[in-house]
Formats: structure tokens, C-alpha cells, sequence
């Protein structure tokens, strides 16, 4: 690669396509679209939480339809200056923390899978051990009284707004490096510069070392998610008099445990479509800096201060089916991860499982083979996986039980959503890339998600 970025070609283009790439318009006006309202939307849901009415989306709406006049006023309002010293620390403590766990933390070399362009990314496999040392050095904080983690709780609103701003930056950084600066030939710019901000220009950038979507994706996003409801779990039991309330420990705990799962699987995770194929830009960087602190912890939010008293063996239910379903959802991921690393020469259910073996070409000509399981979890459908993540998002939101829809069921209702869209957008991928060994799969294993639904 030159200082110039290359256009889009091969198998690189095919992915830009299904994000309707060749329809004049369509390609910046959605990009434009959530670029422009998600941000806001980030406010809004944390307004919605602490300021209306049993956080009533429909509330806030009708509230600010009543005057039209002052709408813009209002949603400007809601959005506190990201200058504010106490959430500047608490991010910038926080990012050098997990900056100096992602390339220092001891870890052993984990070789990825080839990238359409032939490259194999390398990554330190120390996940589960920053995850470890960051939940340690979070508790350790608390226990001794080093910082009070409830003004995570209390300047949460500020802290997203300094995210926001900080995750903005970096997605224009992004596109400008992409531009000039590649870090390998998985790169190509679709000359849009809305497009490559929103979808990014390099599939695997590196600054100074730190591979930028481990960093987004895996170190602050994922390991956020795990911090904010610890800190908002002891906001609960400030304001409950010392005690932790059962519910509030269930919402937490299921969560800790699904991402302990997530760490446990993270070199798995960077095997995924999800790294494979979408690249650093707008989607994935200020998802993950923004997006998931927001949305991924509203219900833990939302409960801090407003976690009814159910019965205990209601939130026992809960929780038992919650830890059920993080099962099924881990013994899936790894009923494939052992069939892949075995070469389809495991027991699944007591059995070998059926496989298709699966050529492809990839942007170098090159020509791969691929297992595609078809036995265990991976027969009931080709994406099994998202029922049990979907149902365990649901059982940490119902310890809010019947409270507002918004603040603790709109994690699950978007990942309905996200998971749905992913289905196909991961089905017309794979079929691009195996071509006729795809219909062969999806005759024997023809339901997406659900059997006999979706």
C-alpha cells in the first residue's frame, strides 16, 4: 500500500453493495441519518431515566411535541458540556487504564482469521485477565474508600457527553489515517466521505501499537459494560440505606457473568463477522465508545435508584433462567469454536456432527476451505445463538418488572432488532463468499433464528 487509499474492489465492494453502495443517495442519506440522531438519542435515553415520570418515553415525547417551537431548545437542553472535570477524569483514567491492560497485561499471541485481503491479524490474547484486574481494581477502589465510584452514577450524563465528543474525534482521525496512512491493504475508500466516516476506511487500524477496534470493541465498550453496573449497584446501596436490593443483584450479576462469557471467548470474538467484516468507522467505533455505555447499561441505570421489591423466588426465577440462558448462549459459541479448531473431528451431543465442507475465494485469489457445522445448537438454526442473548438481556431487565418500557426493556428491544438485521445481513455475506455450498447449508438447516418463524 501507498500513502493513497485504493477504491473498493472484489470481494471488499460485495460488502459495500449490501449496504445499498450502488443506489445514487441511499448510501449517505442513512449514514447521515444516524450520524446526526444517535448522538442525541444517547441524551435522551439517560433524560428520559432520571428527569420524566416513571422514565415514559411517551411522556418526554408528548412533553416536547406541546411546544414545537421550543423542541431544538429543548433536546439542546439535555445535552450537558462535555468539559466537565469529574467525567473528563473518570473517561481519561479509565482509557489509559485499559490502554495499559490491552498491550501490557501478559497474554499469548493469537493469530486471526485471513482477512478478504490475505492478512492475518495478531492479537495478545489478555482479555480475561483485564477483565479480571479491571473488576478487582474496581472493587478494590470502593472497598477502601480510594474513590467513590457512585459519581459514575452521578455524572453520567456528563460522561457521555464527553464520550461522544471523544468518539466523534476519532472516527474523522480514523478516516483521515485510513486515507493517508493504512495500516494494512485491508483498506478502500468508497470516495464518500459521509460513507467512510459512518462505515470506516480500514478493516484493521493500528495506532501506535493498540489495534483501535480491540480497543472500541473489546477493552472500553465491553469492559465498561462491566464497571458502570457495579457502580451503579452501589448508588443503589446509598440510596437504600447500605443494603443492595436482590433485583438490582440480579441485573447485575447475569450481566457479569454473560460478559465473562464474552472474555473468556474474546479471541473468538475477533474471529467474528463482526471484526471480519465491518470496518472502523462510525458504526463500530462510536457504537462501542457511545452506544454501548449508553444503551447496554440502561437497565442497571434505571434500577439504581428505582428497583421495585419483587419477591425472592421471583428475582430466583430470574435469575436461574438468566444463568440458563448465557449457558445455552456460551455452549453454542463453543459447540462451533471446537468443531472449527477440531476440523469437524468432535463429539456434539454425543455424536459426530454433520458438516459442509466449504470453498471459497478470498480478495488474493487465494482459495481457503471452510467447515460449516451442521449438527448440535448449529441444526436448529443457522443463528440459534441470538435466542438464548436475547433471552438473557430480557431476564436482566425484569427485575424492573412492570416499570417503563423505555429504560429497562430498550436494551432488549434493540438487540432484537440489531440481531434480526445481522441475520441477514451475516446470510447474504456468507452466500457472497461460499456461494452454492451456502444453499447446500441453508437447505439442511433452512430456519434463520427461530425454526418455523424467522
Amino acid at each position: 500500500m501507498t500513502t493513497k487509499t485504493k477504491e473498493l474492489n472484489g470481494s471488499q465492494q460485495a460488502d459495500w453493495n449490501a449496504v445499498g453502495g450502488l443506489i445514487p443517495g441511499r448510501e449517505t442519506i442513512g449514514p447521515l441519518f444516524l450520524i446526526l440522531s444517535t448522538p442525541i438519542f444517547s441524551f435522551i435515553i439517560i433524560h428520559v431515566v432520571m428527569n420524566v415520570p416513571e422514565a415514559s418515553f411517551t411522556v418526554f415525547l408528548s412533553d416536547l411535541l406541546d411546544d414545537p417551537d421550543g423542541m431544538i431548545a429543548g433536546l439542546c437542553s439535555i445535552i450537558p458540556p462535555p468539559t466537565d472535570p469529574e467525567a473528563l477524569r473518570i473517561v481519561a483514567c479509565f482509557m489509559a487504564f485499559q490502554l495499559v491492560l490491552q498491550k501490557y497485561m501478559p497474554g499469548e499471541d493469537f493469530v486471526a482469521t485471513v482477512t478478504p485481503a490475505g492478512n492475518r491479524p495478531v492479537y495478545k490474547a489478555n482479555g480475561m485477565a483485564s477483565f479480571v484486574c479491571t473488576l478487582f481494581a474496581t472493587l478494590l477502589l470502593h472497598a477502601f474508600d480510594l474513590y467513590d465510584i457512585t459519581k459514575v452514577y452521578d455524572k453520567f450524563p456528563e460522561i457521555i457527553s464527553t464520550l461522544n465528543v471523544f468518539a466523534l474525534m476519532l472516527c474523522a482521525l480514523l478516516v483521515w489515517k485510513g486515507r493517508v496512512a493504512p495500516s494494512s491493504t485491508d483498506c478502500g475508500t468508497n470516495a464518500n466521505w459521509i460513507v467512510d466516516y459512518y462505515w470506516g476506511v480500514e478493516l484493521h487500524p493500528r495506532v501506535l501499537g493498540w489495534d483501535v477496534k480491540m480497543f472500541t470493541n473489546c477493552r472500553f465498550g465491553m469492559m465498561f459494560w462491566a464497571v458502570a453496573p457495579i457502580c451503579f449497584a452501589a448508588k443503589n446501596i446509598q440510596v437504600n440505606g447500605g443494603n443492595l436490593q436482590f433485583g438490582m443483584f440480579v441485573n447485575v450479576v447475569l450481566q457479569l457473568i454473560y460478559i465473562f462469557k464474552f472474555f473468556h471467548w474474546e479471541m473468538g470474538y475477533m474471529c467474528s463477522m463482526d471484526i471480519q467484516h465491518d470496518r472502523a468507522g462510525y458504526y463500530l467505533c462510536w457504537g462501542c465508545l457511545v452506544w454501548v455505555p449508553t444503551i447496554y447499561t440502561s437497565q442497571s441505570f434505571y434500577l439504581a435508584e428505582h428497583c421495585p421489591d419483587l419477591p425472592f423466588m421471583t428475582n430466583l426465577i430470574i435469575f436461574v433462567a438468566g444463568c440458563l440462558m448465557v449457558y445455552i448462549n456460551y455452549e453454542a459459541d463453543n459447540q462451533r469454536a471446537v468443531f472449527r479448531s477440531s476440523g469437524g473431528k468432535c463429539l456434539i451431543w454425543g455424536k459426530v456432527p454433520d458438516k459442509i465442507v466449504a470453498e471459497y475465494q478470498t480478495g488474493s485469489n487465494e482459495m481457503k476451505k471452510s467447515l460449516l457445522l451442521v449438527g448440535g445448537w448449529w441444526s436448529v438454526s443457522r443463528h440459534f445463538h441470538y435466542i438464548p442473548e436475547i433471552l438473557a438481556s430480557l431476564c436482566w431487565s425484569l427485575p424492573a418488572w412492570n416499570s417503563a418500557f423505555v429504560a429497562p426493556y430498550f436494551y432488549t428491544t434493540y438487540l432484537t432488532i440489531l440481531l434480526i438485521d445481522r441475520s441477514y445481513r451475516d446470510d447474504d455475506r456468507c452466500a457472497k463468499k461460499y456461494g452454492t455450498y451456502w444453499s447446500e447449508y441453508r437447505s439442511r438447516v433452512p430456519s434463520k433464528i427461530i425454526p418455523g418463524i424467522l
